[in-house]
Parts: structure tokens; C-alpha cells; sequence
């Protein structure tokens, strides 16, 4: 499914890259450089991760700094990396099943929709939404106990009543109390959390990145520029700020569709992990502690690490594509 050319009816043809197909992808480049890059990715935006945990768990709303600086004054830096070790681990293979899920079904949804009659803004959306699904319930297969226990390590010394020496021994005595059903503890609100939250960001990503060059396509057009009969083909910045950018609004929508569920995850797979409490009764606490804003609480650093995350991912992602690229000399005549 080729998404080269965003097409206005009153604009001007913008000629972006050509899309890269899951078919002409070096895979074992693709993977080993995608372990790489995200590994990085990663560790820059976990202190935003850990914030966004803390506050979720807590019983009463503490500001985003306030929080910050407890966790500076009290564990310094290492404090914000607390279970990072785990979950490095846990996102290699991850992102491995994320990546693979996600080209297949994209490639494949996205030409199913083409050939059903779909117009390209259509097929890019569902089959962004469709890849999104799919890539998050493969990813959730190894990433909940790697969320389980990272998560553990993020609240421990205070916050819990659970206390672990790293990872490895967070994960003995979490098979030990409640056996391999502890590691899968939430996996099934992960997946109504993380399966829409996929589809909502990937589907509103291809929208408003269409949406963003339509928009330029008309202004070019009340301009006079880019009509000199071989439309207009934007420079490499251009292409990532607006990659950027599309990434930030996805991000918004998604953080603010699908936070409740992912307040109601954390607090199953952490604060009421030890009382073996239902979806039920973590809804409930939740109403009693704050009523519906209980459940936004984390709200400003999850968009944050959503954004910076999707908008660094989304880059990243792309510029990992065209290095896994089968033929390099081809991919580059298509810029």
C-alpha cells in the first residue's frame, strides 16, 4: 500500500517517500536495529514512566513536580530508573513481536481495503487501526510480567507494601505467592487498554498526518506555490516535523480515551496485587478515593511520555524502515 503522494482537491499534490512494505524489509536488520534504537528510546523516557506509575497508585493526587522531587531528594536519579534493568529485558523481544505484527498486518489489511474499494485515506486509517490491535496483543504476550515486575520496582519503598531486591527476586516471590497467574496479573485490562489505545493512536496518526499535508497542499496552493506542474516534495525536516506533530495529536487522543483503563491496570498489577483484588472492587476504590478524576491521575505525564515516546517512536520508526531497507539504491530513487 503505497501512501506516497496526500492528495487535496483544491491543494497541491505534496510527493512524500514512498511507503516501505513489510515485503521489502531485511528482517533480520529490521529487528537488530530496532532492538537497538528503542533500547534507547527507551531509557531517555522512563522517568516519565515511573512519575506517571507513582501517581496512579497513590490514594491522594500529588502534583507531577511534588513527586519528582521526593523521588530526587529521597533516591536521587537511581530512583527514576528504579526496575529499568527488567524492563530492558522485557523490551527487546516486545518491540520485536510489536514491529513484526504491526508491518505484517498493516501490509496486509492495508491492500485488502485498497482492493475492497476503500479510498487511500480510508485504507491507511483501518489498516493502521487494524495493525495496532494486532501488534499490541503480541506484544502483550511478553510485555505484562516484564509490566508486573518493572512496575513492582517503580513503587516499592513506600508506596507498597512490597519490598525486592531487583528483578529477578521480585520475580521468585511473585510466582511464589500467586504462582505464573501473578505475572499475568491484568493481562486481560492490558489488552482493553493497550489494544485501543493502538488502534485509536495509529488510526488518529494516519489522519492527522494526511490531514497536516492536505493542509499545506491548500495553502501552497493560495500561495501560487508548488504548482509548476510536478507538485511539491518536501525536504527531510518537513517530513519529520510533521511525522512529529501527528505523533503529539494521536498521542493526546489516545492518553485521554484510554486512561481510566490503564489507571485500573496499574493499580490491579501493583497497589491491589496483594489482596487479590477484582476490576470491580479497583473501580470502586477509585470512585471512593476521587470519583472519575481518580482515574486521570497520571494524565499529564502519560500524554508527555506518550507524546515524546510516539513522536521520537514514529521518527525513529520510519528512519529504522528505510535503513532495513532490501535495496537501498531503489528505496532512494523513490525519495
Amino acid at each position: 500500500m503505497s501512501l506516497g503522494v496526500a492528495e487535496d482537491d483544491s491543494g497541491t499534490d505534496i510527493h512524500l517517500p514512498a511507503d516501505i512494505d513489510w515485503e521489502m524489509l531485511d528482517k533480520s536488520k529490521f529487528f537488530f536495529l530496532g532492538a537497538a534504537l528503542f533500547s534507547g528510546v527507551s531509557g531517555t523516557l522512563y522517568p516519565t514512566v515511573v512519575l506517571k506509575t507513582r501517581q496512579q497508585v497513590l490514594v491522594k493526587d500529588t502534583p507531577c513536580y511534588k513527586m519528582a522531587v521526593s523521588i530526587l531528594q529521597r533516591d536521587g536519579l537511581r530512583g527514576f530508573y528504579r526496575g529499568f534493568g527488567t524492563s530492558l529485558m522485557g523490551t527487546i523481544p516486545a518491540r520485536a513481536l510489536y514491529m513484526g505484527a504491526l508491518e505484517m498486518t498493516k501490509s496486509n489489511v492495508g491492500c485488502a481495503t485498497l482492493k475492497m474499494g476503500f479510498s487511500d485515506g480510508k485504507a491507511a486509517a483501518i489498516a493502521n487501526g487494524v495493525a495496532g490491535v494486532s501488534a499490541a496483543m503480541a506484544a502483550q504476550l511478553v510485555w505484562t510480567p516484564i509490566d508486573v515486575i518493572s512496575q513492582r520496582l517503580m513503587v516499592q519503598g513506600g508506596i507498597s507494601g512490597f519490598k525486592y531486591n531487583g528483578g529477578i527476586d521480585a520475580f521468585k516471590k511473585i510466582v511464589h505467592m500467586d504462582g505464573i497467574r501473578g505475572l499475568y496479573r491484568g493481562f486481560g485490562i492490558s489488552i482493553l487498554t493497550y489494544a485501543p489505545s493502538n488502534a485509536v493512536w495509529w488510526a488518529s496518526y494516519s489522519m492527522a498526518h494526511r490531514a497536516i499535508w492536505d493542509g499545506i497542499g491548500c495553502h501552497l496552493k493560495k500561495d501560487g506555490n508548488g504548482n509548476n506542474g510536478n507538485g511539491f516534495r518536501p525536504d527531510c525536516k518537513a517530513v519529520v516535523a510533521v511525522q512529529g506533530v501527528s505523533a503529539v495529536m494521536a498521542s493526546g487522543v489516545s492518553a485521554l480515551v484510554t486512561m481510566p483503563l490503564d489507571t485500573i491496570k496499574t493499580r490491579l498489577q501493583v497497589l491491589d496485587g496483594e489482596g487479590k483484588a477484582s476490576v470491580g472492587q479497583t473501580i470502586g476504590k477509585l470512585m471512593k478515593e476521587g470519583g472519575l478524576s481518580a482515574c486521570y491521575r497520571g494524565l499529564g505525564p502519560r500524554w508527555v511520555s506518550m507524546s515524546m515516546s510516539a513522536t521520537t517512536m514514529i521518527t525513529t520508526y520510519e528512519y529504522l524502515k528505510k535503513l532495513s531497507t532490501k535495496n537501498q539504491d531503489s528505496y532512494g530513487s523513490l525519495q
